[in-house]
């Protein structure tokens, strides 16, 4: 009876995480819907460009800055080097003339420790987030902003979308898919519960005090919501970023990033008090939390299936099922040959949640991340 149990709760965590949790933001968002209120206006801004050793594309990225729409007299741009040891920052110098400002950290702060700095030096009612390897649109910022004309909006994600090594935009794959959909639920209901680090804003006053060892876009999300306000996706603010070339630092990426919100869950627990959160302490619990104690499911699952296959049929079906899922997995993530989307599916799960379970190995052994390496893509 014992493993019977353990079996079914941990198949309904799993499938409540996956499914579940979607399901009920469905129903939910039938009788509540906060929209946006959204409107065409300028306040000030700061646009934060967060670098280190980015002599590779910062002139890429800093051209495609200045070609934002927007008053140039109420857009200052910023690029908080972290102190780059390459030609990073004599890239930016050279672009003073064109009002861009460098603020240099003097020792490797981390990230969140650099964009500090840029977020005291910032002059803007708006700070706007965005690392250098993100291109935008035109009229990115000018749009991201429109959403602050809401008096209930704190800070605002944009839509990750990812472009080939020629330029043009590649097919979205079923989690981003799925994870974008999540969002639009959760904005149509309540807040968001995390954002897209690549580009995003916020209020200032949701920004101070910073914290300078926090994964910023997750914790400034926690601010606005503590202050009674709500984070929104902007379905129309898009991001251009290229996949990571190697599957190697993606998985490590999945894998810092999880340590990353651990760290924040650990430190703001308190918001996930219903008491106090109401419905976005359960937001929080079931699309991070839930999300992150999937990978101790499967292996609870798995194992008290192995006991319970001799047992019943039912049981015996249900771990030859696991066994060939699993198998499949592994036939996608170590072959070289294009793979049909359910087996890329079955493959891409599975690396995500061994990526989980090494994030919180990590974090039990004390591991924390502060300096940080940009991705290559």
């Amino acid at each position: 009876m014992g493993n019977e149990i353990i079996f079914w709760l941990s198949l309904g965590l799993v499938g409540y995480a996956y499914f579940g949790y979607p399901l009920l933001l469905g129903v939910m968002s039938l009788f509540r819907a906060r929209e946006v209120v959204k409107a065409d206006i300028t306040p000030s801004v700061t646009f934060v460009i967060t670098a280190y050793n980015e002599e590779e594309r910062i002139t890429e990225k800093l051209d495609n800055s200045l070609k934002l729409s927007y008053p140039k007299e109420l857009l200052e741009i910023i690029v908080a080097s972290d102190c780059s040891s390459d030609r990073t920052d004599d890239l930016v110098r050279s672009y003073e003339d064109r009002g861009v400002r460098l603020i240099r950290a003097p020792i490797r702060k981390g990230k969140e420790g650099t964009q500090q700095l840029a977020v005291r030096a910032a002059r803007g009612e708006i700070l706007v987030f965005s690392d250098a390897a993100t291109i935008l649109p035109e009229n990115a910022v000018r749009n991201i902003v429109g959403n602050f004309s809401d008096a209930t909006v704190g800070c605002v994600s944009s839509q990750d979308r990812f472009i080939d090594e020629e330029g043009r935009i590649s097919g979205e794959g079923a989690y981003v898919r799925y994870e974008m959909f999540l969002r639009v639920l959760e904005t149509r209901v309540n807040s968001l519960v995390g954002l897209s680090g690549s580009f995003f804003a916020a209020r200032r006053t949701v920004c101070e005090p910073w914290a300078d060892d926090l994964q910023s876009d997750f914790n400034t999300l926690l601010n606005s919501v503590a202050s009674g306000m709500r984070g929104v996706l902007d379905q129309s603010s898009i991001g251009y970023y290229r996949n990571l070339a190697n599957e190697k630092q993606e998985y490590q990426r999945k894998v810092r990033t999880v340590l990353r919100g651990l760290s924040v869950i650990a430190r703001r627990r308190g918001m996930l008090n219903p008491f106090r959160h109401g419905v976005f302490s359960w937001q929080l619990f079931s699309h991070k939390l839930c999300r992150w104690l999937v990978p101790f499911g499967l292996i609870a699952a798995f194992l008290s299936n192995l006991v319970l296959a001799s047992q019943a049929k039912v049981y015996a079906v249900m771990l030859a099922l696991q066994l060939c899922f699993y198998g499949i997995a592994v036939v996608g993530n170590i072959s070289s040959i294009a793979c049909r989307s359910l087996v890329k599916l079955a493959a891409f799960f599975v690396l995500v949640n061994v990526s989980i379970l090494e994030a919180w190995v990590r974090f039990f052994k004390g591991h924390r991340v502060v300096a940080w390496q940009s991705s290559r893509r």
